[in-house]
């Protein structure tokens, strides 16, 4: 009996044990802390600064900021000393003579901050704008008043002629005389002169009118005006129903016209010209496109002369021409090509040099070319196996192009980004050598820029250098924190792997909790992401907490990057083209990757969620991986590519539309489900529209598969505020009772 009390009450502690390593309001407070708004600026400090050049180019204000407060100081480009933008007690005092609330000195918070004169600053705040005269300290409201602007009315450079448009058409008037003249007569209602396709235009009912535009563009000598007929005759709708409205007991019926994959039943958009002297219309060439293949104008300096881009139908081909009104001659500048897809193709006017200096992936790195608009040669100003992510500043006069690269400089990581120049003649030079990411801010004259470096493991230096050498002048901040490192804070650990082609080198972070033990076993969460138009590698130093909070709650946060993203070679965003169905492979490597490492990863409990693209990752995985992940939360998700908008799939599953978006769609496999899944969406979603998570919905009912739903019926493709909050709530508890298996809780403290 003696031996059998002692077995018992070994067994009770054992199970109290258990009990004490369930999930506690403690946790969720430490998740809560590392919340954005509970950590930026309260926590840690200055992890991005945002650096904001006067429009005089004599320098620049930011916040510094600190536990102290809040505090603004500015920059003199040509002493390079740092001070206080004003004194922040005379401010706040005089603030709060106009203000019915006491703000603090260290607890400013303005806006739209300028130098209208010398001596002077205006402002925002709460909602009122100020003048302060920095010498006296005395503060008036604002009594300047923008012109208003009619958006329906768009006046030349040269002030002489007002465009407008009536019944459909396109009409001008002398603002000297008010004489009208008519520039087009066959726009009719849905043939619409002079207007330009909104995304996100929705309209009430079935026949409800579509919201008035007027969008157009001046040459710069004011004799030439460039816009689009906007063709909706055959164009069909996508549908929302708002539940969402308290005063309504019906639902109100919403549409917007949104082409889905394959469609030529789509909004159609033509670019056309007309003369100002003449009164009438010069036409091109150029194709009528839909709203997702459309043509990019823009003038140049030369008179009746702009350049004009477009991709064809399926983003396979794109054209640059150069478009002469005056003579009615087009002629091609640059044609790109390619077998998947042209998805980056960026490209800059030089008005001084004549030449066109762009960013192509022809040689299957994208790299900087020059044309020569005169000559229509093009030299190469780069080469090698890395990626140019954009062009930052060019300076025509000493033939200077500054771009961001990733990948060139051996032992950097590839996704981290550095400041290069490159010589007209090809010469490249490094103006950024720390071995980190670099976001770049340039002063207007392209004589300074500010450079804020950082890792996801090093906290972010802000500095300001020259821009002819990368010299450092000065540092402007530098992230603290302290606070909390102090409370057992890490930054996440990055690891590599070889992906699926065995021979390429990929890329990811783990979060762990701020109480990690490694003697525990953890499940592991994959945050996921694979739109191949992006990457997850959190590159800069404030990308170190994104997915703290979750980690908080006793998960192993993992997030990685495998064939098929951005900002690799071309061969490597290939792997994604008509196959988006496959791109978790890499992410199911990467989970045995790192269970075979870690004794404290427990392979066996995998969850995953993503939002949008990363939401259809979410399902694909739940059913194509069902083995490997065993939890998943899915967000605003295209399940079927079918159901999208059209330009996302077309770029990357193809067009025309072929049997590979029905073997992707987690809608034709909801057969295969063995998890536990929920599916979330809002009501209002006009990006990516509710219609394909009922689908699946009505999929997964079918097969008779347990499902979770939560519909949030006033969100769009984003929620926000208590709304949030709410699906934050639902996801982390959703992994907390069917990951960890343990009880959550829901009433805690935000």
């Amino acid at each position: 009996m003696k031996h059998l009390y002692i077995l018992i009450t070994l067994m009770a502690l054992s199970i109290d044990s258990i009990k004490g390593q369930d999930i506690t309001t403690n946790d969720y407070e430490r998740a809560v802390d590392y919340l954005y708004a509970n950590y930026n600026n309260k926590k840690v400090f200055n992890l991005d600064t945002q650096i904001n050049w006067h429009k005089d180019n004599t320098g620049f204000w930011f916040i510094d900021h600190s536990e102290k407060g809040i505090y603004y100081k500015t920059m003199d480009i040509k002493t390079y000393r740092i001070k206080f933008l004003f004194d922040h007690y005379r401010v706040a005092n005089a603030i709060n003579e106009f203000s019915q609330k006491e703000t603090k000195a260290n607890e400013l918070l303005l806006y739209d901050i300028e130098k209208p004169k010398e001596g002077q600053l205006s402002f925002v705040h709460d909602g009122q704008s100020y003048v302060l005269d920095l010498l006296t300290y005395k503060l008036r409201i604002s009594e300047e008043k923008e012109e208003e602007e009619n958006r329906f009315e768009s006046k030349s450079l040269d002030g002489k002629w007002i465009a407008y448009a009536e019944d459909y058409n396109l009409f001008i008037k002398s603002t000297t005389t008010e004489q009208k003249y008519q520039l087009s007569f066959d726009g009719r209602k849905n043939y619409e002169y002079g207007s330009l396709y909104g995304w996100y235009e929705k309209m009430e009912g079935e026949n409800g009118n579509r919201p008035e535009h007027f969008n157009v563009n001046w040459s710069k000598d004011s004799k030439w005006i460039s816009t689009n007929v906007v063709d909706l005759q055959h164009a069909e709708k996508m549908y929302l129903l708002d539940y969402s409205i308290d005063s309504l007991f019906r639902p109100k019926l919403l549409s917007y016209y949104r082409g889905s994959p394959g469609d030529t039943t789509m909004v159609h958009v033509k670019p056309v010209f007309f003369n100002v002297e003449s009164k009438s219309e010069v036409r091109t060439n150029l194709p009528r496109g839909t709203h997702i293949n459309s043509v990019s104008v823009e003038w140049t300096e030369e008179p009746g002369v702009a350049l004009a881009y477009y991709l064809e139908r399926g983003f396979k081909k794109g054209y640059l021409k150069r478009i002469n009104l005056n003579t009615n001659l087009e002629q091609i500048l640059v044609t790109e090509t390619s077998s998947t897809n042209i998805d980056n193709f960026e490209y800059r006017y030089l008005k001084e040099k004549q030449k066109i200096a762009f960013l192509s992936e022809r040689n299957g790195w994208r790299q900087l070319y020059l044309l020569d608009i005169r000559t229509n040669k093009t030299t190469s100003l780069t080469g090698g196996n890395y990626y140019i992510s954009r062009i930052e500043y060019i300076d025509e006069k000493n033939e200077t192009i500054y771009f961001i690269a990733n990948g060139k400089e051996q032992g950097n990581n590839p996704y981290h980004s550095q400041l290069y120049k490159a010589n007209f003649q090809g010469k490249v030079t490094l103006l950024t050598p720390e071995l980190m990411n670099h976001d770049i801010s340039f002063s207007a004259d392209g004589k300074h820029f500010v450079d804020s470096y950082s890792t996801i493991n090093t906290p972010t230096k802000t500095v300001l250098r020259k821009a002819r050498s990368g010299q450092i002048i000065k540092q402007i901040t530098e992230a603290d924190i302290s606070r909390v490192v102090a409370e057992g804070w890490r930054s996440p650990e990055v690891f590599e792997l070889t992906a699926k082609d065995g021979k390429t080198t990929i890329y990811g972070a783990i979060w762990k909790p701020t109480n990690f033990d490694s003697s525990m076993s953890y499940p592991l969460i994959d945050h996921t992401y694979t739109g191949p138009h992006t990457h997850m590698f959190p590159e800069r130093f404030s990308g170190a907490f994104r997915n703290q909070a979750l980690a908080e709650l006793g998960f192993i946060v993992m997030v990685i990057d495998g064939l098929g993203t951005s900002k690799r070679s071309k061969e490597f965003h290939n792997h994604s083209y008509k196959n988006m169905g496959n791109n978790l492979e890499d992410h199911v490597l990467a989970i045995k990757h790192l269970g075979a490492k870690y004794s404290w990863i427990n392979t066996d409990k995998v969850g995953i969620f993503g939002h949008s693209a990363g939401g259809f990752d979410t399902g694909r995985a739940m059913l194509a991986f069902p083995d490997v992940y065993k939890v998943g939360v899915a967000s605003s998700a295209d399940h079927d590519f079918r159901m999208e908008k059209a330009w996302w799939p077309e770029m990357y599953q193809g067009w025309p539309v072929d049997s590979t978006y029905h073997k992707v769609s987690n809608i034709t496999n909801a057969k295969n489900l063995k998890g536990k899944l929920l599916l979330v969406h809002g009501g209002m979603d006009d990006n990516v529209n509710p219609s394909a998570t009922f689908k699946l919905v009505e999929a997964l009912i079918k097969e008779d598969k347990e499902f979770d739903l939560l519909i949030l019926p006033s969100q769009r493709h984003i929620y926000g505020g208590k709304h949030r909050n709410y699906f934050m709530k639902k996801r982390w508890n959703y992994f907390v009772e069917h990951l960890k298996a343990e009880t959550p809780i829901w009433n805690f403290e935000w």
